[in-house]
């Protein structure tokens, strides 16, 4: 199953996160699908690309917890079904 998930990246203590899309089973900071945006929870900053978003939810891709208030706050899953 894909999952739309964080992959930390940055330095200790310093901790930023990329939004990817990855296999389930996959290890955290290991190889993405595809890249969707960034969010760092220091200074609440999210840039996401969220056409190609939209697409992997369209295709099945299922957010995290984590991820979901993220998308929710952007009012990505609003666009979602604007499109529907």
């Amino acid at each position: 199953m894909i999952k739309l998930r964080l992959k930390r990246f940055g330095k200790k203590r310093e901790a930023s996160y990329r939004i990817v899309a990855m296999n389930s089973d996959a290890r955290r900071d290991g190889r993405p699908l595809e890249e969707l945006g960034f969010y760092n929870p220091r200074t609440d900053e999210t840039r996401l690309e969220v056409p190609a978003i939209i697409r992997r939810l369209q295709q099945g891709a299922q957010p995290t917890k984590t991820v979901k208030h993220i998308l929710e706050k952007a009012n990505v899953f609003e666009q979602l079904k604007a499109q529907s």
